[in-house]
């Protein structure tokens, strides 16, 4: 996923007023709950249908229970471009099986029924616009949704959904690539909720061994632009990228690594996994203090 070139030299402007954060946003304030304890917030991935429709159930169950904040819901869509391998693998897994729109949406709603942590769903313009845009956030309201993330739709280019996400009450999640341009970020910003979802690096997602050094100061540059909570993902893939990325960051987003993690092992080892992330990003908080 690329955006225009931004150098990482390039110095960010401050004169324009960050956006204020919704105060009715669950999203966000789940993010500053955390936050104001010294810690960053656990913002996992979770493929709707993989390994298989009640797995997926329990895995939701399994990673509020571990220490997530806010959660990813994945609806899985037959040409994730933004994705690696891993997710294309589970995605394509559970359309095979038969999960749809319609099944994450029931998932959903019968994990709101057990849970009250905030759910982002996480898919691509096409399953929503061939669901019908209204019904698409009506339902996924009374679902129990309370963002929307759309890894295809720019800031500004599709107003009837914007419009349609503002008027049911859903965040959009924006997304800010390390190449996005600085007059930009305050723009994509005020157009979006909950938090910013800041690409840790170029390309699709995937676990990665290693983090860029120029992290942290990309982060404070956008922070200087947007009031929003900035989360990180696409590459964490270790306790100690977790506890490294929390340090700098508002939210760690963890997606392909606890994939992984859940076809080696299933929902137990995902949750373990998580746990893992959890405990590690609290200590290195608290060894901070």
């Amino acid at each position: 996923m690329t955006s225009p070139v931004r150098p990482e030299s390039a110095p960010l402007a401050t004169d324009t007023p960050a956006p204020a954060i919704p105060s009715s946003s669950p999203i966000s304030r789940a993010i500053r709950t955390r936050n104001e304890k010294g810690q960053a917030a656990l913002i996992p991935y979770i493929c709707a249908g993989f390994p298989d429709r009640d797995a997926s159930l329990r895995l939701l169950v399994a990673a509020a229970d571990a220490g997530a904040d806010v959660l990813e819901l994945g609806i899985p869509f037959s040409d994730p471009l933004a994705d690696g391998p891993t997710i294309q693998r589970a995605t394509f897994q559970a359309l095979e099986a038969g999960m749809s729109v319609k099944g994450a949406l029931e998932i959903l709603r019968e994990f709101r029924a057990l849970r009250d942590t905030p759910v982002v769903l996480f898919t691509y313009l096409n399953p929503v616009h061939h669901f019908g845009i209204d019904r698409f956030v009506r339902e996924a309201a009374e679902a129990g949704a309370h963002g929307l993330l759309l890894t295809d739709l720019p800031a500004g280019a599709d107003a009837e959904l914007e419009g349609a996400a503002a008027r049911g009450g859903l965040d959009l999640i924006r997304l800010l690539a390390p190449t996005t341009a600085p007059e930009r970020i305050a723009e994509v910003a005020r157009g979006g909720g909950g938090f910013l979802y800041y690409i840790s690096r170029t390309g699709v997602t995937g676990a990665r061994t290693e983090l860029r050094e120029a992290l942290g100061r990309e982060i404070e540059a956008i922070r200087a632009r947007v009031s929003l909570p900035v989360g990180v993902g696409f590459g964490i893939s270790s306790p100690e990228q977790a506890a490294a990325v929390g340090a700098v960051a508002d939210g760690v987003v963890v997606g392909s690594a606890l994939v992984d993690a859940v076809a080696e092992g299933g929902v137990e080892a995902g949750a373990r996994f998580l746990a893992g992330l959890r405990e590690a990003m609290d200590g290195a908080a608290s060894s901070a203090v």
